[in-house]
Parts: structure tokens; C-alpha cells; sequence
């Protein structure tokens, strides 16, 4: 019964130390161009999404709000640029210190790419896009890591 509850207490050790791990790519990253900032959070299933909450720019040059103009799906095209989600579904895999099997949403070209998403150090996040499941094609970003909201 000792064992077992050793056992026990080893693995919630290590499966907590797992989940601290994975939960740090949460919080605001810059965007590669430094357009966007994107808050990314947990969702249930131990997954995470993330959504732009600040736009250098957010207004369209006639003064309206930045539209997902470009979305593919018509009845999506009116849904305002902030606040859009286009980080979705991504888990932690520990043994390659990345989170996978998730998409990215371009709201530039209104394309969703597969990606997986890795740190580089504490303040640099790399994501990788591809299609087709070839991991080796796609298209690299690098975010940097910001404290706050940009206001």
C-alpha cells in the first residue's frame, strides 16, 4: 500500500511539473511584424487557442473597423479582426517540447494552415504553417513575448 502511494505521489509530481511546462507559451506575443499582439490561453482538453487583442492598426483606411474581409466562408466575413481566435486547438507534447496538431488562421490571406508552435528561450515563440501534413513545407514566424496587453 506504501508503494502505491508513493507511485501515486511520483506521478502527480510529474505530471504537474508537465502541465506547468506546457503553460508557459500563455500570455501576449508580438506578432512577426509587429502588427498584432495575440493573447494565448488554455481551453479545455489541456489545448490552447489564441485571439488578436491589439492592432496597430484596427481601423480600415475609410475609418470602419477591420473586417475578416478575406475569410473564405462569406458568413464569417463581417466578424471584426479584434478579437479574432486564430490560434486553435494545440497540445503540448513533452517529448519534443512543442505544441502541435493545432491551426493557424491567416486573416492577411483568409487561409488555415496546420502548425505546431515551439520556444526559443523564454520570449521567442517560433510557429511553423504547412499544408498536407509536410511539416518540412511551410511558411516560419517568430513572436516575441510581451508582458501586457498594448493598449
Amino acid at each position: 500500500m506504501r508503494q502505491l502511494l508513493i507511485i501515486f505521489s511520483i506521478s502527480l509530481l510529474v505530471s504537474g511539473a508537465i502541465f506547468a511546462q506546457s503553460d508557459v507559451v500563455t500570455g501576449y506575443w508580438l506578432t512577426q511584424d509587429g502588427d498584432s499582439q495575440v493573447e494565448i490561453f488554455k481551453i479545455p482538453g489541456n489545448k490552447y487557442s489564441g485571439k488578436i487583442v491589439w492592432l496597430k492598426e484596427p481601423l480600415e483606411a475609410d475609418g470602419k473597423v477591420k473586417r475578416d474581409k478575406n475569410n473564405p466562408d462569406n458568413s464569417l466575413r463581417t466578424r471584426t479582426t479584434l478579437g479574432l481566435e486564430l490560434l486553435n486547438d494545440f497540445t503540448y507534447n513533452n517529448s519534443e517540447k512543442e505544441w502541435e496538431k493545432g491551426t493557424i488562421y491567416d486573416p492577411k490571406s483568409g487561409k488555415t494552415y496546420s502548425c505546431y508552435m515551439w520556444l526559443d528561450g523564454n520570449n521567442t515563440l517560433k510557429l511553423k504553417g504547412f499544408v498536407m501534413g509536410m511539416r518540412f513545407l511551410g511558411r516560419e514566424a517568430t513572436w516575441t513575448r510581451e508582458k501586457e496587453l498594448r493598449k
